[in-house]
């Protein structure tokens, strides 16, 4: 049994020796390989550096030789622009060289020039000491002789030029007083029987009303304890009606009345319509009056639109801007010389509708400038400036047609018509404005215009008195004989007539009549 254990043993270590030894031969080929591969690695990145370097040592050559050919082609362009260059400069010195010389031909030209005026100008100056001594013997000799014709004819110079002065101005009033005669006989031939036909046919086929309205500014109260509401507790109801309409209200010691004061015919109208509903109702505080004034601006604001539209319809204006129709809508508050702006404006374009009828001008283009001539005062109290530049600002923002913005411009004279119908709706507007029951004028305004057109007479020389008459219609001027003759009291009237244009505003015409007589009175005893 031991010797069988023995084996086994014995057997068991022979195997593990032959495993460890195989073991080792395998670990020991395995180490061969590994430096062999090493090697080969080696031998392989020696090769490679080899290369590497080659190639470097190549490209840097290259490099080297483009750097090379970089730099002499950038040499030779610099020295191809430096050999421009040194031609442009040479080019340049030589046109500065000619071009001294040019100067200095010149400044010797100038120098010979300059010698020759200082020799001219030293004759001129023996020239003119030698007329000055002319001129003194001639003032001499010229005394001498004034004075032995004042001894020959025993009257001064000065006696002598004013005797040359009248018998001058005489002739020259002679002569103008014939022009104007003539030029004022050939203007009534030729003018006068025309002018009265088209005139008297366009009145004649021209249908309007004569009656003149007149803004509202006075509202009637039940009795007097409705101005104490009106004012309201401490004042509050007036002040928040003034602040809404922008109007004041005047409240007097007139009976059962209440007066609006306002330039503004619009805001006039809404307070009187927003004061007249609040009496009616009897509600009376400021919430209320909010709400009145509030309707009725809007309700104001659609009549104008009405007012506007229909106008523009009744003289054939159908292609009027909507925002000029607007406009013209509030002429319809607007009055001037108590006369209604927009009636008057209908009126004048149908009246220059029938003045270019009858002359074959263009009958809707002339109806349509009449009928915007005066679109101006509906806005005058708001924008500055007169009623014609605004309202020829208003035609050219909306572009209306040149004949028509002419019109407007010079219906006044303030500029020269450019057409016949600017013409026409001028004539229009004075025939409109001066037909009896067109306008009024207040107290003020009728005494002044008498007063300058007596003053305007009166600061002529040679006038003794003058007297306006007919309501401002004509003004007589009474002259002294002794110191103008006929043909100067012609020349008279055509001066005061131009100042009276210039200077004045009125409507219609105003005859001048001069008058010159001499009276010889004696009493018989």
């Amino acid at each position: 049994m031991n010797d069988v254990t023995n084996i086994i043993l014995l057997a068991l270590l022979i195997v593990l020796a032959v495993a460890f030894v195989a073991l080792l031969l395998r670990s020991h080929s395995s180490l061969l390989k590994q430096q062999q591969l090493a090697e080969d690695a080696d031998n392989k990145a020696k090769e490679l550096m080899t290369n590497a370097k080659r190639e470097a040592e190549n490209l840097k050559k290259e490099v080297e030789i483009s750097l090379s050919d970089a730099k002499r082609k950038q040499r030779d362009e610099i020295e191809a622009e430096f050999k421009d260059e040194r031609k442009e400069l040479k080019d340049t010195e030589k046109r500065l060289a000619q071009r001294e010389e040019q100067l200095d031909r010149k400044d010797d030209l100038l120098t010979r020039k300059e010698q020759s005026l200082d020799s001219k100008e030293s004759n001129l100056q023996k020239k003119v000491d030698t007329i000055n001594n002319r001129e003194a013997e001639l003032s001499k000799v010229e005394e001498k002789k004034h004075a032995e014709l004042e001894h020959v004819a025993q009257l001064s110079t000065e006696d002598a030029k004013n005797i040359l002065l009248t018998e001058t101005r005489e002739g020259l009033s002679f002569e103008m007083a014939n022009m104007i005669r003539s030029a004022e006989e050939k203007a009534n031939r030729e003018a006068d029987s025309k002018a009265r036909n088209i005139i008297s046919l366009a009145v004649q086929r021209l249908a309007s009303e004569s009656i003149a309205e007149q803004t509202v500014t006075v509202v009637a109260l039940p009795d007097e304890g409705m101005k104490g509401r009106i004012i309201g507790r401490e004042g509050r109801n007036i002040r928040t009606f003034e602040g809404l309409t922008g109007v004041d209200v005047i409240i007097d010691d007139t009976p059962e009345a209440v007066v609006l004061s306002g330039f503004d015919p619009i805001r006039r109208e809404i307070a009187r319509m927003t004061l007249e509903q609040l009496v009616k109702d009897g509600r009376i505080h400021p919430a209320r009056i909010e709400e009145l004034v509030a309707k009725n601006r809007r309700e104001i604001d659609r009549k104008i639109r009405e007012y506007g539209e229909a106008a523009s319809f009744e003289v054939g204006a159908h292609t009027l801007h909507p925002d000029l129709m607007k406009i013209m809508g509030r002429l319809h508050f607007r009055t001037s010389f108590g006369q209604n702006v927009l009636d008057h404006s209908i009126e004048v374009a149908n009246l220059a509708g029938l003045l270019a009828g009858e002359l074959g001008e263009n009958v809707a283009l002339a109806k349509r400038a009449g009928f915007l001539h005066d679109i101006g005062k509906a806005l005058d109290h708001e924008v500055e400036g007169s009623h014609v530049e605004i309202g020829t600002e208003l035609a050219r923002k909306y572009k209306e047609n040149p004949v028509v913005i002419n019109a407007i411009a010079s219906h006044h004279n303030d500029t020269e018509p450019t057409s016949i119908i600017a013409v026409l709706v001028a004539a229009a507007d004075a025939l409109s404005s001066a037909r009896p029951g067109a306008r009024r004028e207040s107290v003020e305004n009728y005494i002044k215009r008498l007063q300058d057109l007596e003053a305007i007479s009166n600061s002529y020389t040679g006038v003794k008195s003058a007297y306006a008459l007919q309501a401002g219609r004509e003004v007589r001027v009474m002259v002294q004989p002794d110191k103008l003759n006929d043909n100067q009291i012609i020349v008279l009237a055509h001066d005061i007539k131009d100042r009276i244009e210039k200077e004045m505003d009125y409507p219609g015409n105003i005859k001048v009549t001069v008058i010159r007589e001499t009276r010889a009175t004696d009493v018989a005893k």
